[in-house]
C-alpha cells in the first residue's frame, strides 16, 4: 500500500519527511517512484516538532508528505492522541500529507490505553491517510491483505495506480478477511496475550543474561541497545556474532536506517521455550566472550 501510495502522489525530486528508523519501505517506496528522503526523530513527543519546523524551513521544494509509524516497527514507540493533534496542526498549517501505518494498532500491552488513530484527531481526514494490515493483527503474513481509509482525492489516487498493477488478491482469502473483521475480538486479545507471555520472557531471561530488553509497549518487536562492550562493532557485524557465537538471529538496526545502528530488534516470533533456550546461549556467549572475540575485527576497520 505505502509504494503504491508513493507511486500515486511523487513526482521526482518531491521532498518525503520520514521517520529513522524505520520500516525500510516507508522510504524506499518514495525512493523508487523518484523522491527525496529527508530523516526525521522517531520518538512522538516534543522533540519531533523542532526538526520538522526545521525541515520545512530549510527545504526545496516544500515536503510534500509526512510518514508516520505508531505503535512503530522497529522501535515500538506509542504515540498519544495529543500527539497526533500536534501532527494534523502542523500538516494543515504547512499542506502537508500524513500519510500513517498503523499495522500494529491491535498489539498492545496496556489493556486500558490502546494505540489511537490519527484519524481520530477531528478534521484529520482532510490530510491523512492510513494504511493498516491483517498480517499483524490476524496472523496473515503473505496474504497481503489489508486497508487504507483517509482524504478521498489521495484514495482514489491510490485506487488508480492498484487497479493498473494489479487485479485483486484471491477471493478466499478475502473472505477469511471478511470472517476476521466481523469477529468479536477474542482471537485479537488472545494475540495479544501470546506475544506479552513472550515479551515478559524475553525481557525476563535476556536481563538475566546480561543483555538489557526494554520491555515494548506495543508490537511484536523489542527495540533493545547494544551492549556497550559490542557498540563498537555496529549492528551489522554484532548480529553476525549472535548467529555464530549464539545461535540466536536479530535484525540489525542498521536495515531500519541509519540511526538504527547502535540498536537490534528482536522479534517476538518464538514460543517461550525457544526465548529461554536463546537466553541461555546468550548467557554462554557473554560469559566467554573474552575468550572468543580475540578474532573479531569491527567491519569499520576495513573502510
Amino acid at each position: 500500500g505505502f509504494a503504491n501510495m508513493a507511486q500515486a502522489i511523487t513526482a521526482p525530486g518531491d521532498v518525503i519527511l520520514c521517520p529513522n528508523p524505520t520500516y525500510p519501505i516507508h522510504a524506499f517506496g518514495f525512493l523508487m517512484a523518484g523522491g527525496v528522503i529527508r530523516s526525521m526523530n522517531v520518538e512522538p513527543d516534543e522533540s519531533f516538532f523542532g526538526p520538522l519546523e526545521r525541515a520545512v524551513r530549510h527545504s526545496i521544494p516544500k515536503p510534500l508528505a509526512l510518514i508516520i509509524n505508531y505503535p512503530s516497527n522497529p522501535t515500538a514507540h506509542v504515540a498519544s492522541l495529543d500527539f497526533y493533534k500536534d501532527v494534523i496542526a502542523f500538516a494543515k498549517k504547512h499542506e502537508i500529507i500524513v500519510l500513517s501505518d498503523l499495522a500494529y494498532s491491535e498489539i498492545y500491552f496496556d489493556e486500558n490505553n490502546p494505540p489511537p488513530s490519527v484519524l481520530e484527531v477531528p478534521g484529520a481526514i482532510d490530510v491523512a491517510v492510513e494504511f493498516t494490515s491483517m498480517s499483524k493483527t490476524f496472523s496473515m503474513p503473505g496474504w497481503r491483505m489489508g486497508f487504507a481509509v483517509g482524504n478521498e482525492r489521495l484514495i482514489a489516487a491510490l485506487t488508480r495506480v492498484k487497479s493498473y498493477l494489479d487485479y485483486g488478491a484471491f477471493t478466499p482469502i478475502q473472505v477469511a478477511a471478511t470472517h476476521a473483521l466481523n469477529g468479536d475480538g477474542s482471537d485479537i486479545a488472545e494475540v495479544r496475550n501470546v506475544y506479552r507471555r513472550r515479551r515478559d520472557v524475553m525481557v525476563d531471561t535476556f536481563g538475566k543474561a546480561g543483555f538489557e530488553v526494554p520491555p515494548p509497549a506495543a508490537t511484536m518487536f523489542a527495540w533493545a541497545k547494544i551492549p556497550e562492550k559490542f557498540r563498537h562493532l555496529g549492528s551489522l557485524e554484532f548480529s553476525k556474532l549472535l548467529v555464530e557465537k549464539a545461535d540466536i538471529a536479530v535484525a540489525p538496526g542498521i536495515g531500519f536506517g541509519e540511526m538504527g545502528d547502535d540498536y537490534v530488534r528482536l522479534a517476538l516470533v518464538e514460543n517461550e521455550h525457544r526465548i529461554r533456550q536463546a537466553a541461555r546461549n546468550l548467557k554462554r556467549f557473554l560469559s566467554t566472550v573474552d575468550e572468543t572475540m580475540h578474532n573479531v575485527v569491527s567491519l569499520n576497520a576495513h573502510r
